[in-house]
């Protein structure tokens, strides 16, 4: 923009009309460059003087002592007479002890806390596992009574100001890969359970490694922003106008449980986009399917005992087998819930939104049987052959013709017909399984089906993956093998 000089034979008033706009610009401007240079020492000075909060304050679900209930119960059975009166006081103490510490492992387990905190099985609990972001990879902590290297020294008020409001013990502010967004709304006496539970783990002295962020997403106090836009703290409240059962389904789902934070996209700021809560989103490489009652794009088909027994077992017959993060959390969470908790989650995903996704037919709907042997039966192959690949590596469990083999047996195998991974929009959880494979234990039953990405390359996978989806489920979703040698590289 060019600015006109004035004349020296400018009158008064053009003068005095033409001053302010002259003056307020460059003003304005001036403003706001020292207005972000002042902002840029500020991130400058934090990079350089903020010390790194140890990663056990990051995802905090324990503490070491469970002072409190316990501890009241036994002051207040005692009385002043003591005595037998004291023992007896010891004996409800301890009863009572007893049952809080059994009602938190419940609880942490619809909380799925293992998942999470767990990378070495030989040691629950003490944290490591590697999660990854788009702003870099951040560490679970150890969460077992340990003081030095666990959270050992956390107090009743610390515990839960973690829990519902994603502040540390140090007041730092939490990263969001701990799902607190959720936690806020678990009742005080849920995580007081939690809490007594997780103070009798036996202590395990283990140091994660420090995250491995970039700037500036490693300034924690950055995360009162994102807080502002991302976060609502508060505790559940019952809706009147619903059931019991609902009440209790909705409690679960959008707290302990967190379903969430997988099955809810993000926005650009990774907090959960709830315009299209629940409708299906990517973690890991692994598709989070939609569990809105939509009849084409969700769950809308599925009955009250195919939710039940999904979570229950991870299978639901003729309609999903759980792999990759669901199958843990089958294994580690849900296996362990009650049936009227498990009945709960139905009766609250059914009363959601429907969502499509632009889909117009359902993934458990789509294939039919192959008769693909015959035309490989004599025949000369050149090249990678999709067909040629399934006889040899998948057929022997599944059929030649997809079909499975065992039926709905606990150890059968699945048929690949109506099965959501490869009647799915796209084919990536199906290359993520074959890439690596299911292992899911479930009261006794051990499922496992051996990963081959150590056996085949990316152009392999990729030609298996789209002769599983073109034969048995939906021809339109395919992949490359650049898309495998991305899935490839993508953490679990």
């Amino acid at each position: 923009m060019t600015i006109q000089r004035l004349s020296s034979r400018a009158t008064p008033e053009r003068c005095r009309a033409m001053r302010p706009g002259v003056r307020r610009r460059p003003l304005r401007i001036a403003g706001f460059a020292a207005a972000f240079a002042v902002f840029a020492l500020y991130l400058a000075w934090h990079a350089s003087n903020e010390n790194d909060i140890s990663p056990a304050d990051e995802v905090p679900l324990s503490v070491a002592r469970a002072q409190g209930a316990s501890e009241v119960a036994v002051a207040g059975a005692a009385g002043p007479s003591g005595g037998s009166d004291a023992a007896a006081a010891g004996a409800a103490a301890d009863s009572f002890a007893g049952d809080l510490v059994k009602r938190g492992e419940y609880l942490a387990r619809a909380g799925d806390c293992m998942a999470c905190h767990t990378a070495d099985k030989s040691r629950p609990f003490a944290g490591g596992l590697p999660i990854g972001t788009p702003f870099g990879t951040l560490y679970s902590p150890n969460i077992t009574p340990d003081p030095d290297t666990g959270i050992g020294r956390w107090t009743d008020a610390e515990f839960l100001r973690a829990m519902q409001e994603g502040i540390g013990k140090g007041g730092q502010h939490l990263y969001p890969a701990f799902p607190y967004t959720e936690y806020t709304r678990v009742a005080e006496r849920d995580l007081l359970a939690i809490r007594a539970y997780l103070n009798s783990l036996t202590p395990i002295r283990y140091t994660p490694p420090r995250n491995e962020l970039s700037f500036p997403f490693n300034q924690r106090w950055l995360m009162f922003f994102w807080k502002i836009f991302n976060f609502h703290e508060g505790r559940f409240v019952p809706d009147p106008k619903q059931s019991p059962q609902w009440n209790r389904g909705a409690y679960l789902v959008e707290g302990l449980a967190h379903c969430e934070e997988c099955h809810t996209p993000r926005n650009f700021m990774q907090g959960l986009k709830s315009s299209d809560r629940f409708s299906g989103s990517v973690q890991a490489g692994w598709r989070a399917f939609n569990i809105t009652p939509d009849k084409a794009g969700g769950i809308g088909n599925w009955s009250d005992e195919d939710i039940e027994h999904y979570l229950a077992t991870g299978v639901a017959p003729g309609r999903a087998n759980a792999a990759g993060p669901m199958a843990d959390v089958v294994a580690d969470s849900t296996q362990y819930l009650t049936s009227d908790d498990l009945r709960s989650i139905g009766v609250y995903l059914r009363s959601l939104p429907p969502v499509s996704g632009g889909q117009t037919r359902a993934r458990d709907q789509w294939g039919q049987p192959a008769d693909e042997v015959k035309r490989l039966r004599g025949a000369q192959i050149k090249g990678v052959d999709g067909g040629q690949l399934f006889v040899a590596n998948c057929a022997s469990c599944h059929n030649w013709t997809g079909q499975g083999i065992g039926g709905t047996a606990p150890l059968a195998y699945p048929s690949l017909i109506h099965n959501s991974a490869v009647g799915s929009p796209d084919a990536d959880n199906l290359a993520m399984v074959i890439l690596h494979g299911v292992n899911r234990q479930t009261k006794g039953v051990a499922v496992m089906m051996p990963g081959f990405g150590d056996e085949l390359n990316d152009e392999q996978i990729a030609a298996l993956a789209n002769y599983v989806t073109q034969h048995f489920g939906n021809p339109k979703a395919t992949v490359t093998a650049q898309d495998v040698a991305t899935l490839r590289k993508r953490p679990q």
